[in-house]
This record gives structure tokens, C-alpha cells and sequence, in this order.
């Protein structure tokens, strides 16, 4: 049998190819990521003598390219995690050769990399774009109330609704039309009542009888710091401007992640679980992908990042200990905003919540109990995603037997 180490890294690769009791079959060398010289490493490794594995780390994307192109090649490929190769030194040969070494160790436990589907792999790209926009939403945000607070103290508090699909929201809308103080107080209670309607009928917002009296009353009150100026309406209207721009681009997207993962098998099943909306369940199964590669429930929360760590020697044990925080951030932020959406909702009838709720009972610190919501939640995700999937499978074999 043959191993095959690959280091990969951008662009190019290190690769040594050994076989038991430390035979060297083929010094490191140099392969980059171009279709003539992968054609040429394929052709070689599929040439040698022997059954020939390879076998690398899943580490950023760079291993993606070539663990696509050999496995369409027709040759066995593992992809595993770099933390189960520990090794001193640090250069392309010696990881390479150590990778390969790992491979002939765990040659029975090695398990075979299937490239990501179309759609999974473009649902977490979607979920990296989002959280991209998301954070440069939060930063043209927290500029434009800056913005507001020395112009029209407040505004973005009069009003709690949620964003609607064309990204729009109507705190922003209003102080797009109303950018000073003074453009309210300005005129008498009469007049902005009567313009209030007309801006709700126009903006498509429901109109509160007494809510304009409210808002007129509360700007007698507020102090300005910038001037009513054509200057300082071209700083909020560009402000907002860019604001609706990326709230738009977001809520775009949002759409689409929605609409690729309905085409996923476990959709109804991860979107019927508390605390799973259209924002996270989309996420969740961007981030935690196709359920069958997890070996057990402890590999999917390790995978995560919110399993429990050891610290263990003789008669000392160690109550409390970190988690590991090895998985992708972006699935642990959406599990824990699973995790406070069962907080602030408190559906007694879900055992994630009714776990969360005894260990803050517990007394228990909010770190912990969310870590270990988070937890519980991947394990029974992880149940009811592949028992529904094997359903599935079973179902798709009878039919297939009942027309032959």
C-alpha cells in the first residue's frame, strides 16, 4: 500500500509518498495547483504498485481544489483534521512526509473525502457573505445614530420594527424625512400630525393615533448640536444612504440562503426545531453541512467547538474546563443565538430550553449554560437530521425495488 502526504498550501503543494516500515518511495516534492501538473500527480499515484491512498489537511480552502480534482481522478482521498497530526518541525518536506506517515497509521481508519455539493458549498459561502455585510451593517448603523445623536438625539429608539425585505427599516426611513429636530418642532403639532400621515401612507407604515402628538411632544425637549444646514442633511442622507445599500445587499442574500437550503433534504427537520428561523436555520446547515460525516454526537459538538475539554492526572480531575472553540465562529454565533432565542421565548415543552433554564437554576455563570444549550442542541440535531435522512434512504431503496 501506498501513502500519499500532501502539504497543501496556496498555490502549490508538497507531496511525499511512502509505504510500511518507513520505505520512501517518493522524496517531497513540489506540485502546484495548475490542471497539467495535478493531471501528472494523478497519473503517477494511480501508476504505483499497490492500493494508493491520499491524504491531507482540510485546513482554510486551499485543500479543496486538489482534493476535488484527485478524487474526480478516480483515487481514494482523506481529508483530515491537522490537529491529529502533531508534529515538531515545521517545513513543506516534513509535513509532508509526516502526513503521509499518518496515513499508513490509520490506513482502516481513514475516511474518504467526498467534495462538498454544489449547494451546500454555496449556501456557506452565501453564510460568509452575510456575515461579512452583517458587520459593515453594524458599523454604517452605529455611524448614522453617532450621526443622529448631535442632529436629532434619539431617533432610532421612537420606533421598534423589524426589517422588511427590501432592507428598509422605519426609524431609518423617518429620519431620512425628518434628519433634525428642528424639521419636526419647526412647524406646529397640527401640521407635523398631518405630515406624520402623509409620510406613513406614502412609506406603507401603519399610522398610531397619538403616536405624532408623542414624537412632537419628545423634540420640544432635545438639544442639537449640529446646525439645520444643507451640510449636515448631506451627512445623514449619505449615511442612510449607505445604510439601506448594505441592509438591501443583506436581506438579498438572506433570501437566497433561504431558498438553496429548502432544496436540502434536512430542511424540514432542522426548520421545525425551536429557536431555527429563516436566518439561522440556513446558517446552521451552512456551517455544520451534511450531518453523515460525523462519526457519533461528540464528533459533531467537537467539530462545533462546544465540547466539554479534560484536564485529568491521577487523582486530579478538573470540574471546570474550557471548551475547545476549534469549529468555524460563524456556527457557534448562530448556536448561540439559537440558544437566546430559547432564552427570551422559554418554550417549556423544549428540552434544550428546559436543560438551559435547571443549569441557570444551577446558578451556573451565562457562558456556561449557553455552551452547554449549544452542546445539547447539535446532539439532538445531529439524531434527528440523520435518522430523518435515513428514512429518506430507506424510502428511495423500496421504491427503487418496486419498479424493478
Amino acid at each position: 500500500m501506498n501513502a500519499a502526504g500532501i502539504d497543501v498550501s496556496k498555490g502549490k503543494s508538497m507531496v511525499a509518498v511512502r509505504r510500511p516500515f518507513n520505505e520512501t518511495v517518493a522524496k517531497p516534492f513540489e506540485v502546484r495547483h495548475t490542471g497539467s501538473e495535478l493531471k501528472q500527480l494523478a497519473d503517477y499515484l494511480k501508476s504505483l504498485d499497490g492500493e494508493t491512498r491520499v491524504v491531507m489537511e482540510h485546513t482554510g480552502r486551499y485543500y479543496e481544489q486538489i482534493a476535488q480534482y484527485l478524487h474526480d481522478a478516480g483515487l481514494y482521498v482523506s481529508a483530515v483534521n491537522p490537529k491529529l497530526i502533531l508534529r515538531h518541525v515545521k517545513t513543506d518536506k516534513a509535513d509532508a512526509k509526516k502526513i503521509a506517515g499518518y496515513a499508513l497509521d490509520r490506513w482502516a481508519e481513514l475516511r474518504q473525502h467526498t467534495p462538498m455539493d454544489t449547494i451546500r458549498y454555496q449556501l456557506k459561502m452565501l453564510n460568509r457573505q452575510c456575515g461579512l455585510y452583517t458587520k459593515t451593517k453594524t458599523m454604517m448603523k452605529n455611524n448614522l445614530i453617532a450621526l443622529l445623536d448631535q442632529t436629532y438625539p434619539g431617533v432610532n429608539t421612537l420606533f421598534d420594527s423589524p426589517v422588511r425585505e427590501d432592507g428598509t427599516q422605519k426609524w431609518v426611513d423617518f429620519a431620512a424625512s425628518f434628519w433634525h429636530v428642528d424639521c419636526v418642532r419647526g412647524m406646529s403639532q397640527t401640521a407635523f400630525v398631518q405630515r406624520y400621515a402623509k409620510w406613513c401612507r406614502q412609506h406603507r407604515y401603519q399610522a398610531r393615533a397619538g403616536r405624532a402628538e408623542e414624537i412632537y411632544e419628545h423634540s420640544k425637549d432635545l438639544i442639537a448640536v449640529l446646525p439645520k444646514s444643507a451640510m449636515t442633511q448631506l451627512l445623514v442622507r449619505q449615511a442612510i444612504d449607505a445604510l439601506n445599500a448594505v441592509s438591501a445587499t443583506l436581506e438579498r442574500l438572506k433570501a437566497e440562503m433561504l431558498k438553496l437550503a429548502s432544496q436540502l433534504p434536512e430542511f424540514p427537520v432542522v426548520m421545525a426545531m425551536r429557536g431555527v428561523g429563516g436566518t439561522l436555520g440556513p446558517q446552521l446547515m451552512a456551517e455544520i453541512g451534511n450531518v453523515t460525516r460525523f462519526a457519533h454526537r461528540g464528533a459533531i459538538t467537537s467539530f462545533a467547538g462546544v465540547d466539554p475539554g479534560a484536564n485529568q492526572s491521577g487523582t486530579h480531575e478538573a470540574k471546570s474546563v474550557r471548551t475547545s472553540k476549534s469549529g468555524p465562529p460563524e456556527l457557534r454565533k448562530a448556536l448561540f443565538l439559537v440558544m437566546d432565542c430559547l432564552i427570551q421565548t422559554k418554550p417549556q415543552d423544549d428540552p434544550v430550553y428546559q436543560f438551559m433554564d435547571k443549569k441557570r437554576a444551577e446558578g451556573k455563570p451565562y457562558l456556561v449554560y449557553m455552551t452547554a444549550g449549544a452542546n445539547k442542541f447539535l446532539r439532538i440535531y445531529y439524531g434527528r437530521v440523520k435518522e430523518y435522512l435515513a428514512t429518506l434512504e430507506g424510502d428511495s431503496a423500496s421504491d427503487s425495488e418496486e419498479h424493478t
